[in-house]
């Protein structure tokens, strides 16, 4: 028996609407992608990595730099938002530990990022530093070596020695055998440095590249190479990240040509 009209118009219409969802399935995969995809017909970009909003959590000393790192980063990769969340080292690593919500860490010193194997990806070397005395406004003291720091007239403020700057400046003063009492223990170099900068002490141990951002406001003070220690950053994605490629495409990027550059303008040394 044939059909209805009923019938044929019923299956005509079926038809009809799956042929309408077939097509609208294959232009959901076109241009109406997700940016995070990496695909589509979004702004031109010199990376395919994908975009995503990411958080980077960074030693304090590299604040400064982060900042031109970070916008030369958008700008070469369009629809990529990174934000970064400045601390000491420590407390970095204690952040992560508790699951803080992150893409990506740089810490100021190789001990803390190997403290965190089971919460990283394989870490890379992207820059060094090296220590500076900064010594207060015209330098009243006439700081000019190490052993000046161990002048009980002079208010000298370190970090904490669980601190990477604290450890490091622990390190130079025990080998050269100076006694050093300091007024206060920071929880980062930018706290040592603002109190060097406020008056509140004399002198401070800390990075070149913080010192050279102050100005006149402090004096710096080079400390010879055979008597300094060299501060590494090791930069690693987080296993906890919901963006992972574009975590990656970010750490990979700080060892190119064009970040490589931003750091050296900045005073940091290459790795």
């Amino acid at each position: 028996m044939s059909p209805t009209p009923n019938r044929r118009r019923t299956v005509a219409a079926a038809a009809l609407s799956a042929a309408l969802l077939a097509g609208l399935t294959a232009c959901g995969s076109g241009d109406d992608e997700p940016a995070a995809s990496g695909t589509g017909s979004a702004a031109p970009s010199d990376s395919a990595a994908p975009q995503a909003n990411l958080t980077v959590l960074a030693a304090s000393s590299l604040t400064d730099v982060f900042k031109t790192a970070g916008a030369a980063y958008e700008k070469a990769h369009p629809g990529t938002k990174v934000t970064f969340s400045f601390a000491g080292s420590q407390e970095l690593a204690a952040q992560v530990k508790q699951g803080a919500p992150a893409d990506a860490l740089v810490t100021a010193d190789t001990k803390t990022m190997d403290g965190l194997k089971a919460e990283t990806g394989d870490p890379a070397i992207i820059a060094k530093n090296r220590l500076v005395i900064a010594a207060g406004k015209g330098n009243p003291f006439k700081i000019d070596e190490l052993k000046d720091l161990a002048d009980t007239k002079v208010k000298v403020v370190l970090a904490a020695p669980e601190v990477p700057v604290g450890r490091y400046s622990k390190q130079i003063l025990d080998a050269q055998k100076v006694e050093v009492k300091p007024v206060s223990q920071e929880p980062n170099v930018r706290a040592v440095l603002g109190k060097v900068e406020m008056g509140e002490a004399d002198a401070g141990l800390v990075y070149r590249t913080d010192s050279a951002k102050s100005g006149d406001k402090v004096v710096t003070v080079e400390i010879p190479d055979e008597q300094n220690a060299v501060a590494s950053y090791p930069a690693a994605t987080l296993k906890q990240s919901v963006n992972t490629e574009a975590a990656a495409a970010f750490v990979a990027w700080l060892s190119t040509p064009e970040a490589q550059k931003i750091f050296q303008d900045a005073g940091f040394q290459q790795p």
